[in-house]
Formats: structure tokens, sequence, C-alpha cells
């Protein structure tokens, strides 16, 4: 029978201060994601890049099904975390098209 390996100790160093993020950027390239973590504020008209992480795919995904996993925890505990109206950047870029309206000739 297999051991359960032990978890990994995380210990937070100065060099990875503790940031405040309220905005986040994603791409990706074949081989990694890249995530820009920000910090916007009211009255501002630029975000701040804080800190810019690099993932393998596997990570990301990894990252994706914990923070799934995390968020379900928390809303089963607090209720459901509201979402600002409007369209999300999702609904902006992947809706259908709208049907053009006819020109008057």
């Amino acid at each position: 029978m297999k051991e359960k390996p032990s978890p990994i100790r995380l210990r937070g160093t100065e060099e990875a201060p503790l940031i405040y993020t309220n905005m986040a950027r994603l791409g990706h390239t074949r081989a990694e994601f890249i995530i820009d973590l920000a910090r916007f504020l009211p009255g501002e008209t630029e975000a701040r890049v804080l800190a810019r992480v690099v993932m393998t795919p596997l990570a990301a995904k990894l990252l994706h099904r914990a923070l799934g996993e995390s968020i379900a925890r928390y809303e089963a505990l607090n209720g459901e975390i509201p979402l600002q109206g409007g369209p999300s950047l999702a609904d902006m870029l992947f809706r259908p098209p709208k049907d053009n309206p006819p020109s008057e000739s």
C-alpha cells in the first residue's frame, strides 16, 4: 500500500510580500499562463500591476480547480458571492454578433 504524501508546508518570506489586488489580467501562450495582479483605486485612470505570476498550463488548471473548490466551500458557509451587474469580459468577447439593421436605400 502506498503512503499518502505529506502536504507541502508554505512559508512566507520578505521576498514575497502580502499584496491586495482587486483586478487580474490573464493571458497565455502555448507553454505558459500569465496572470498580472493589479490594484485599481477609485478616481484613478490606470491600474498598477503589483505582481506577475507565470505558470505551466497544468499548474494553471490545478489553480482553477483549487479556486473553484475554495469558492464553493466559502459560498456554502456565507452564501453566494454576488457579481456586479453589467456584461462580463466573456460576455463582451463571446456573445453572438447582433444583427445589423437593414440599411435604407
